[in-house]
């Protein structure tokens, strides 16, 4: 029986692939000698990151400087699912490997878009509410003809790159916990590395270590200690141990969430992994009598065949404003302070750009590259930062505007480096907020969905504190000079959160803006050159490639994500459909993208009874359950302040029935009663009535 299921395996996991008839010769053979030596083949992008360094750099130079202005858009895509396209593409020998939300996984011909094949995992679009921030994927990884994707669901899927067929599936996480999976595998030494996502819902952090070849768990290593009580899984977690207190955190997992950045060192052969914030966010609640919680919000260095320790810097010690280290790390030789070093590169939330030594986790530089003032600065002799005791909310109540906020000061999107001229190319985002402790929070109501323990009834209280923070949030493109640790150039941008970095030879920082621009920038001067409008917000990875002696860059286009939760893009300013799509130019080139879809929606909401207390209390559970997704009405989800007739009458069934989960919109009957629901309900249309008016009020300003 046994030979039998075996036989039909491969079948049945054909069934859940949808395949398209066009096999490929060959696909996707990449092995470590071919990405270690990447800039041999400048015309393929193998790799997240391009090469093992994640530069995102390309010595391809047929578009540059000069000619850039005649780049024209050679094709487009349009996915299924309009809820954001963050991923970097994969281009290998001429096929293309991207991913759209719900990690559905497309092969492309990166000539002519044409499709070769599709697999989609079926996720079930009613756990979107166990997930963080939406239904996003980074991108896919490619070796020895196999493509690999995380699932939003915590799978991890290798797929024959001939055909899109499963080879084989593991569950890299307990399903019984809000885990999610929506970063872009590497694979390092024959073993696929992934992590996952999920601090604000109550878990642990770890990253793991698959064999490639036949899915088997090779060595996983846990970021945060579990139950002192039993054994520690490494040496590395019994010292981490002694820098957390209370009983609580191992049960509800303390957070340490490694969901995006990795970059892997051959000749040191050294992995680093970025890991992020605490769960729950207060210190103070998660290990009362203080510590560092290590290794939250930390750069650890492991050695990739066996996950052993070999040496961490934590960026915050005890972290407690959701400052994850997880953005991007690039790693470069160059000179510092007059001295050769192997530097390790990472730009994150925290406003500082943090350059290491890479061989040993020595903190060489910290400077600002936004508005900061949780920290004055960094002690370089012991590496810490210089805390303000404003910042500390757990222990002072006092209202504090505090820079950066939870979305700033750098996100996750991706950065470029240009070794030329040793500058980094990262988008900024000034985005202040204030921080404080909820006092009826308990841990134990971790572990069920969206809980960071903040109090937001002062700001509910008080808008002139809302209108504070909305003041001071701006954006900006930076060129950033590592060796002397200051802006090179800066070009503010018109929207405050944007997207991700190339950096070419050609002279040449492509950059998405929430504007819907995709825009091409002078490297050494920041000069803007050429821009294409894409008529939605473009946050993905751009690449750049040949295929037969022509290059092409390509980029997706689709606002979503987490920072979706609270920043419109140009398509939600404009009501236009959010529509996610890949988009790939070369020189000459004619297309055009198809004009916007207006959504036409309409604010028809009937006045509502005012009533203070439930109008307050709904904001406060709106702000708590319901933010993450609705917050900012982009990025795919439904604009609740336009709520049809149709949506209001149906609000208590969509909300605490499930009425829409086929849609991704969870039932809330585990965190919501009937009165909760009802005070979100008034909350929302109180919202949309104030809309109302205002928009009256301009109109009426306007008229003769």
């Amino acid at each position: 029986m046994m030979n039998i299921l075996r036989r039909i395996r491969p079948a049945l996991f054909a069934l859940v692939a949808t395949a398209a008839t066009v096999a490929i010769a060959g696909p996707a053979a990449v092995d470590g000698a071919r990405l270690g030596q990447a800039d041999r083949e400048p015309g393929n992008w193998m790799t997240h990151g391009r090469t093992y360094d994640e530069q995102r750099y390309s010595p391809l130079t047929q578009i540059d400087d000069k000619n850039v202005k005649r780049l024209g858009l050679a094709w487009s895509r349009e996915l299924e699912f309009d809820r954001g396209m963050e991923a970097t593409p994969l281009v290998i020998d001429g096929v293309m490997y991207v991913t759209g939300p719900w990690s559905i996984v497309y092969a492309l011909d990166a000539v002519s878009g044409r499709q070769l094949w599709k697999y989609d995992p079926k996720v079930d679009r009613g756990l979107a509410g166990n997930f963080c921030c939406g239904p996003v994927n980074r991108g896919v990884a490619a070796w020895q003809g196999r493509i690999y994707v995380g699932v939003l669901d915590g799978r991890l899927v290798a797929l024959d790159a001939r055909n899109g067929h499963p080879v084989w599936s593991v569950q890299t996480t307990d399903k019984a916990r809000p885990y999610a999976s929506t970063g872009a595998p590497r694979v390092v030494k024959g073993r696929v590395l992934i992590g996952n996502g999920g601090a604000e819902l109550g878990v642990r952090g770890y990253i793991s270590a698959y064999d490639a070849a036949s899915g088997k768990l090779d060595w996983r290593f846990y970021t945060v200690p579990g139950d002192p009580s039993k054994p520690f899984e490494s040496k590395a977690l019994e010292m981490a141990a002694k820098t957390w207190n209370g009983d609580q955190w191992w049960i509800w997992g303390g957070g340490g969430t490694v969901w995006d950045a990795m970059s892997y060192d051959p000749q040191l052969d050294l992995l680093y992994i970025g890991v992020g914030n605490g769960s729950t966010w207060p210190r103070a609640l998660r290990s009362p009598g203080g510590g560092d919680n290590l290794f939250l919000s930390s750069i650890v260095a492991l050695r990739p065949e066996t996950g052993e320790y070999v040496w961490h810097y934590q960026l915050a010690p005890g972290e407690q404003w959701d400052y994850p280290a997880t953005t991007q790390m690039i790693l470069a030789d160059m000179e510092i302070g007059g001295v050769m070093r192997h530097v390790l590169i990472q730009t994150p939330k925290h406003g500082f750009v943090y350059v290491l030594d890479r061989t040993n986790g020595k903190l060489l530089s910290a400077e600002k590259f936004t508005r900061v003032n949780w920290a004055s600065g960094y002690d370089l002799a012991t590496g810490r930062p210089i805390e303000n005791p404003e910042a500390d909310y757990s222990k002072n109540d006092k209202p504090f505007l505090q820079y950066p906020g939870p979305l700033g000061g750098h996100n996750w999107p991706a950065m470029s480096f240009n070794p030329r001229l040793g500058l980094i190319y990262f988008s900024e985002t000034q985005h202040p907020n204030y921080y404080r402790l909820d006092p009826t929070a308990r841990f134990e109501d971790h572990g069920r969905r969206w809980n960071i323990s903040q109090d937001y009834s002062l700001m509910m209280k008080d808008p002139r504190m809302i209108a504070e923070v909305d003041q001071n949030t701006r954006g900006s493109l930076i060129a950033w000079n590592v060796a002397q640790g200051k802006p090179a150039w800066q070009v503010e941008q018109s929207l405050p959160a944007n997207g991700a970095t190339l950096a070419t030879a050609g002279n040449l920082v492509f950059f998405g803006a929430a504007d819907g621009n995709f825009i091409a920038y002078s490297a050494d001067s920041g000069t803007r050159l050429w821009s294409f409008d894409t008529g939605v917000g473009v946050m993905g990875g751009p690449i750049t490639y040949t295929v037969k002696g022509r290059q092409y860059v390509a980029v997706g286009s689709g606002w979503g994500g987490g920072i979706a939760s609270a920043f419109k893009d140009i398509s939600a300013v404009d009501q236009r459909r959010n529509t996610s799509r890949l988009l790939v130019f070369s020189l000459d080139a004619k297309g055009k993208v198809p004009p916007p879809v207006l959504l036409g929606r309409v604010n028809d909401t009937p006045p509502v009874k005012m009533v203070p207390e439930q109008i307050y209390r709904g904001g406060i559970l709106f702000s708590t359950q319901c933010g993450m997704c609705h917050g900012s009405g982009a990025g795919g989800v439904p604009e609740l302040s336009t709520m049809s007739a149709r949506t209001r009458a149906d609000f208590m069934g969509i909300v605490l029935g499930g009425l829409r989960a086929d849609k991704g919109m969870p039932a809330f009957h585990e965190q919501l009663t009937v009165e909760d629901a009802t005070a979100i309900k008034t909350f929302v249309e109180f919202v949309a009535n104030m809309e109302k008016a205002a928009t009256a009020r301009k109109a009426s300003a306007k008229s003769p």
